[in-house]
């Protein structure tokens, strides 16, 4: 495990330390302006999507299976992912210096902190009771190669493991080449 922080290597730890990543990742968008908070907003529209597609193919399967009611709290997660994904989608094609923007993006904000703390609530607390640290750490090993499959664009109606891996290698080579041309055309930082 040369080269991945302690705290990765545990699934909850990562996950957590992500959270954080996106809360700082909204700070730095909502308060920067021009191609800053362009780019800074691309960034973000990443974390998510791959972050969510991890959590859909490696987190939720573990979660249904391993711990109480896992397939409720799966279910609930999976709703909130999904209206987040549609704004998320709605906001991917807007332009960020447009009036209506930082509006969404606090909406958007909003929804995904709070999802967020639902999971981290209901989810991983769970997942650290019924899972060991071997599970742990090769549940974060899987999310981080799910990471790096994963679309890099929201795709509302995906959010189950079988669409992802059914749907999510096709989403990623769309968007990893929609990605390469914004940035070939100095449209992404």
């Amino acid at each position: 495990m040369a080269g991945i922080a302690a705290s990765d290597a545990d699934v909850v730890a990562l996950l957590m330390r992500q959270h954080g990543d996106i809360r700082n990742l909204f700070d730095e968008v909502e308060k920067s302006e021009g191609d800053e908070r362009r780019d800074a907003f691309r960034r973000l529209v990443r974390l998510l999507a791959v972050h969510e597609t991890a959590e859909e193919e490696v987190v939720h399967p573990f979660t249904r299976h391993s711990v109480p009611d896992g397939e409720k709290v799966v279910e609930e997660r999976l709703q909130e992912e999904r209206e987040a994904k549609e704004l998320l989608s709605r906001m991917d094609g807007m332009d960020t210096d447009d009036p209506k923007f930082l509006t969404e993006l606090r909406t958007l904000r909003l929804d995904v902190m709070a999802h967020a703390r639902a999971e981290e609530r209901y989810e991983f607390n769970h997942i650290r009771r019924h899972a060991d640290k071997e599970r742990l750490a090769s549940m974060a090993s899987a999310v981080r190669a799910a990471e790096a499959m994963a679309p890099t664009h929201p795709h509302p109606g995906t959010e189950s493991a079988a669409k992802n891996l059914t749907l999510g290698p096709l989403a990623a080579v769309v968007d990893r080449t929609r990605d390469a041309v914004r940035k070939a055309m100095g449209k992404d930082g």
